[in-house]
């Protein structure tokens, strides 16, 4: 079994896929199937890419030139049966443990991802078409896809090594991205070759597109949350009456996190609601939105110049004073916080 660690950084790998490696495990794929190798192995520079190669009716990737897809061959089975063995062998038990200590620990990470990938995609290219047909055809079509490096989840909790059942599709995942196996076509994709992530994992960058193809195809992103190119390409420029003016509740939140908090109260003229010896309540309405509510609060323990540093606390919106938000992030009832010291 490989190390998770192979596996986490393959989920993760940027730049030009291994082109000889990928298409040795696609073939290695099949024949682990029991199916002839296909004809023909392609690339394309992204999964959108892909899905315009592969959407015509007709030519030369067309359904009658490419032939019914083997994705059940390939990789279901194949990984339905040796998730059978492992649970046979290991038990319910041992095989949740199992899980957790591999799989488990990538998986939200690369299913998000996939997820947003596909969600891209829909969005990108049924834009301007007849919905429903057009959404239709390309969710049918990313039915055919094997996820390759974005399948590192389930693939480190077997062994891929040499002449095992999976040892193709590890191969594979290790070199490139997604990939599409039919009868007698294989299209192969490139990997990103950009991938920026907060700290939970999650799409974010302020500067540009999170995830980049090198076609172009790109997801921007701040802290997870999908957000316009343009509105990215704005954040310099904020003021708080820009942020007031937008009526999208959810690209407000972007706004205000990266412009800050605590900016947006000094700039935009906001009076506090109540005063203690904890801190400062601070409340910005928004429109069609809750409230922010903030508790600024000044650490006791002076920094090593002497000054004492300002923190500001987001608290929910129902927070009617300074005490009972600064309680509520140590978890507790108003009355039940008295420190004897604050930090």
């Amino acid at each position: 079994m490989t190390d998770i660690a192979v596996w986490r950084a393959a989920a993760a790998a940027t730049g030009p896929a291994d082109r000889a490696a990928a298409e040795a495990g696609a073939r290695l794929a099949y024949r682990a199937a029991g199916l002839a190798e296909p004809e023909r192995i392609v690339w394309a520079d992204s999964p959108r890419a892909a899905v315009a190669l592969l959407g015509a009716d007709d030519g030369p990737y067309g359904p009658a030139a490419r032939g019914r897809g083997v994705r059940e061959a390939v990789r279901t089975a194949p990984w339905a049966a040796e998730r059978d063995r492992a649970q046979r062998r290991l038990g319910p038990q041992g095989w949740g443990r199992h899980w957790g200590a591999t799989g488990g620990r990538l998986w939200e990470h690369t299913e998000r991802l996939a997820e947003r990938i596909r969600g891209g995609l829909v969005e990108e290219l049924t834009a301007g078409a007849a919905p429903a047909t057009a959404e239709r055809a390309l969710r049918l079509l990313l039915l055919d896809a094997v996820l390759g490096q974005h399948d590192a989840a389930w693939l480190c909790a077997f062994d891929t090594r040499e002449g095992t059942p999976l040892h193709g599709l590890g191969v594979l995942a290790r070199s490139a991205g997604w990939w599409w196996p039919y009868e007698r076509l294989a299209v192969l994709c490139e990997r990103p070759v950009e991938l920026h992530r907060d700290e939970a994992g999650r799409l974010d960058r302020g500067d540009g597109p999170a995830l980049a193809f090198p076609d172009g195809f790109a997801l921007h992103a701040w802290r997870g949350m999908p957000v316009p190119a343009d509105l990215l390409a704005g954040l310099g420029t904020l003021t708080p009456e820009r942020i007031r003016a937008e009526e999208n509740a959810e690209l407000r939140r972007v706004m205000l996190e990266f412009y800050g908090y605590d900016r947006y109260l000094r700039e935009s003229g906001a009076t506090p609601v109540h005063q203690d010896e904890t801190g400062v309540l601070w409340r910005i309405p928004m429109p069609d939105d809750e409230a922010v509510v903030m508790v600024e609060v000044v650490n006791s323990t002076p920094e090593p110049d002497g000054t004492s540093r300002t923190y500001w606390l987001r608290v929910p919106p129902t927070t009617r004073t300074a005490r009972q938000g600064v309680a509520w992030t140590f978890g507790l009832e108003p009355e039940a916080y008295a420190p004897l010291r604050q930090t």
